[in-house]
């Protein structure tokens, strides 16, 4: 009796998986106005979003959009998604900010660096701000720099209608925030000495694992759902804008969140 073929490599992930990276791919192809596909751009920023369209992630490269991004979410060779910060899975939409400006410039271009720098700090800022925690799943806070106009971005969905019916379930995402949350301290446990901003994102990770129990909670029981601002993020973790160890300390104060 022969054998059975050997399937090509593209069908052996699951369903959801390959509709995943179906769109991913669609989305690193798609182009703007004048037919430049916004992923190719060498210099950008990038942010991911969950399902509920809250800003999880915010990034920075200078190697090329697509090859990062796709580092991230397919190849899992990043130190967000090896040290569990990331979840793949969590992962429903992305945001694109490529700087064709900076197309031909060297990597090691410092005035192209610190434009970079304050491109990713604003686009940081702006998530924190539309966050409903004010908080993110950075493990590293980007630079602090001068706040700058983003430039134009395009926002992408990476999920189709059937992988959002399964997996944006509140009891799938909660089972699964749980395991990451797990994971995750399960990393700081083995490592022993880890950063500062990993033991940041534990707590920011059980903030969302928490609000997403409770308000499953409030559904079950017919309330209204709990309100973010119920749970202290500063109070808990400190100021989200700049690294404990920089000076002078910037306070949430001095950014308008509203």
């Amino acid at each position: 009796m022969a054998p059975p073929p050997v399937p090509k490599r593209a069908d052996l992930p699951a369903p959801l998986v390959r509709d995943f990276r179906s769109l991913l791919d669609e989305a690193l192809e798609t182009t703007d106005s004048t037919g430049r596909k916004w992923s190719d751009a060498k210099w950008g920023c990038y942010a991911f979003y969950d399902y509920e369209g809250e800003p999880i992630y915010v990034g920075q490269t200078n190697e090329q959009l697509r090859t990062r991004v796709r580092r991230h979410l397919t190849n899992q060779r990043t130190d967000a998604v090896a040290m569990r910060i990331l979840d793949v899975f969590e992962v429903a939409e992305m945001e694109l900010w490529p700087l064709w400006e900076l197309e031909d410039t060297s990597a090691r271009n410092k005035d192209a660096r610190s434009r970079l720098d304050a491109v990713e700090y604003s686009a940081y800022v702006q998530a924190i701000k539309r966050s409903r925690f004010h908080a993110i799943l950075n493990e590293k806070i980007p630079p602090r720099s001068a706040l700058v106009q983003l430039p134009p971005s395009q926002r992408f969905e990476l999920v189709s209608a059937e992988t959002r019916r399964e997996r944006g379930h509140d009891d799938i995402r909660i089972a699964r925030r749980a395991e990451t949350l797990s994971r995750l301290t399960a990393v700081a446990h083995e490592r022993g000495v880890v950063s500062p901003g990993l033991r940041r994102v534990i707590v920011i990770q059980a903030v969302r694992l928490a609000h997403l129990a409770a308000a499953r909670l409030a559904h079950a029981e017919g309330r209204p759902e709990p309100s973010a601002d119920a749970i202290d993020i500063e109070g808990l973790v400190g100021t989200l804008f700049q690294e404990h160890s920089e000076q002078p300390e910037l306070d949430s104060e001095d950014i308008d969140l509203d």
